[in-house]
């Protein structure tokens, strides 16, 4: 049976994203879209992946939904 572990990042296309109490800022001039391709691009080095994403009415806003396998450790403390 596979266990998993989930990640929710807010994600806001003017220019934040916040998962778990950490917030990134666009930095001037970088494209709205490149910035949140870096942060996925880095999530995904660390065996995240997106599995839904819940666009927040009219708004620029989404939350993005990951998962990853939950490590061997991780498992065995729970």
């Amino acid at each position: 049976m596979n266990v998993w572990e989930y990640k929710v990042c807010y994600v806001d296309f003017r220019g934040r994203i916040s998962a778990e109490g950490v917030e990134f800022i666009r930095q001037s001039g970088e494209h709205r879209t490149g910035f949140v391709r870096q942060y996925l691009e880095a999530l995904g080095k660390e065996g995240w992946e997106v599995t839904g994403i819940l666009p927040l009415g009219r708004s620029e806003s989404s939350y993005f939904i990951l998962k990853r396998p939950q490590s061997e450790a991780a498992t065995n403390e729970g």
